[in-house]
């Protein structure tokens, strides 16, 4: 998850009830298989002293930033998130290094465009 980060920033109080998405997702980020992903991420943990909500903000490597509300949203929920946008950035990256357009644009008529049956799919039609 590490991987596709730069920064990571963690606020909670302490003492509020509902801090435990962000112990969670701090827990997560601690592990040796997430520090060994990206060495170079950095993990900040701001302890408030006020009402404001606890919430996660991530920034990714490309700049990209999202600040989640840990009131909200579940630590797995936002490991996904960041698993998925992170996959998105690796894809996009991808193309870039390979001189090709981004984002990739399917014309229209392609999208309905209907294909030859493949080999398994016609060996079963004839036994049936």
């Amino acid at each position: 998850m590490l991987k596709f980060l730069s920064k990571v920033r963690i606020e909670f109080n302490a003492l509020d009830p509902r801090t435990a998405v962000c112990m969670e997702f701090l827990a997560h980020c601690n592990a040796r298989k997430a520090k060994e992903s990206n060495p170079t991420c950095q993990l900040q943990v701001k302890r408030r002293t006020g009402d404001h909500p606890p919430e996660i903000k991530v920034t990714f490597v490309n700049g990209a930033e999202e600040v989640f509300d840990a009131t909200t949203i579940s630590a797995k929920n936002i490991r996904q998130m960041i698993l998925e946008k992170g996959e998105h950035i690796e894809t996009e990256q991808m193309f870039r290094d390979n001189n090709e357009t981004w984002p990739v644009i399917i014309p229209q008529e392609e999208l309905y465009q209907s294909f030859p049956l493949t080999k398994a799919k016609k060996t079963e039609e004839r036994k049936q």
